[in-house]
């Protein structure tokens, strides 16, 4: 069973996404900040997709990114829903394996083609 991994500090955000992609029938993982969202990718490998926010506490999405490549040697695709769009984080997630780069608010319709694309890749 393929699953998504959803981590955003943001319980209204985390809720929202996590809700629109159980609509499209998909299972969802979810994690409030990078440190829970390491632990998570560590513990269920049926994991194929996580979207993952910048800036939390105790861990942000960046360095949970690195983490789970250097640390987990991970190969699941990683896409950034964030408010930020400064050019240097996005090299640093492009450095860390990032494939995406996506700005708030979340647009479902608008991206659940390239979601479901990378789930069953």
């Amino acid at each position: 069973m393929s699953a998504i991994l959803v981590v955003d500090d943001s319980a209204t955000v985390r809720d929202d996404v996590a809700s629109f992609l159980r609509q499209q029938n998909l299972t969802v993982i979810t994690a409030n900040d990078g440190r829970d969202g390491l632990q998570q990718l560590q513990r269920n490998t049926h994991i194929k997709l996580v979207i993952c926010d910048v800036n939390m506490p105790h861990m942000d999405g960046l360095t949970m990114a690195e983490k789970s490549r250097s640390e987990l040697q991970s190969k699941v695709p990683i896409i950034m829903l964030t408010t930020e769009s400064c050019p240097k984080m996005k090299e640093r997630g492009k450095a860390a394996g990032v494939k995406g780069w996506i700005v708030k608010p979340f647009n479902g319709p608008g991206i659940i083609g390239a979601i479901q694309k990378l789930v069953t890749a």
